[in-house]
């Protein structure tokens, strides 16, 4: 990683932590992840050589970032789906920023939409970091979306347990998939689609 990079990065998580204890309205928060979860992130894309990369919740791009950055490594891009267009501004300044803008294709619609229409196993790896709720709904399209041995990981399983538990029943009641709970900043819980 650039020191550019990581500078930009500080940056973000200063403008994300300043301005989510002044904002109230869900809309005009950041909620990134933590530094740690964005580290961790990077090196599962690595790991996994996970090269087709789609993000849900892009908010000001601090996550993508990490993937993007990860990503572009190996020979990837990164997808990031976003619905409110006052964050896609802000992440596509952060992109350009960063030099990462070629490697990043930002969405602007509801992640239910944008995924019944992307084509099968399109993905090696999954970020959700959305609205919980709609998780549930749009379990088969992701597991649909999700090549055989990629990856799903799912931000805030532990700082919103109630609200994921019904999705992370539906996950874990599939023989398809392999599930662990990751300690590691919010809680990221992953689901690893069965290769054969």
């Amino acid at each position: 990683m650039t020191e550019s990079l990581q500078q930009l990065l500080s940056e973000l998580e200063h403008f994300g932590e300043a301005n989510d204890s002044t904002i109230t309205e869900r809309p005009r928060r950041m909620l990134n992840i933590t530094r740690d979860t964005g580290e961790f992130l990077s090196v599962l894309v690595r790991a996994t050589n996970a090269r087709r990369v789609l993000e849900i919740g892009t908010s000001n791009g601090y996550s993508t970032l990490w993937l993007a950055d990860a990503a572009c490594a190996i020979g990837g891009r990164v997808m990031t789906v976003e619905l409110s267009e006052f964050k896609i501004d802000l992440a596509a300044q952060n992109f350009a920023r960063a030099g990462l803008s070629p490697a990043i294709t930002q969405e602007h619609g509801d992640a239910g939409r944008i995924l019944a229409a992307a084509t099968d196993a399109s993905f090696d790896l999954i970020f959700l970091d959305s609205e919980r709720p709609e998780y549930p709904g749009w379990w088969p399209d992701i597991k649909r979306v999700l090549r055989r041995g990629g990856l799903l990981v799912v931000d805030n399983a532990t700082s919103h347990p109630e609200q994921m538990a019904p999705f992370i029943a539906l996950v874990e009641a599939d023989p398809d998939f392999t599930t662990c709970l990751v300690p590691v900043g919010n809680g990221e819980f992953l689901a690893t689609r069965s290769a054969a």
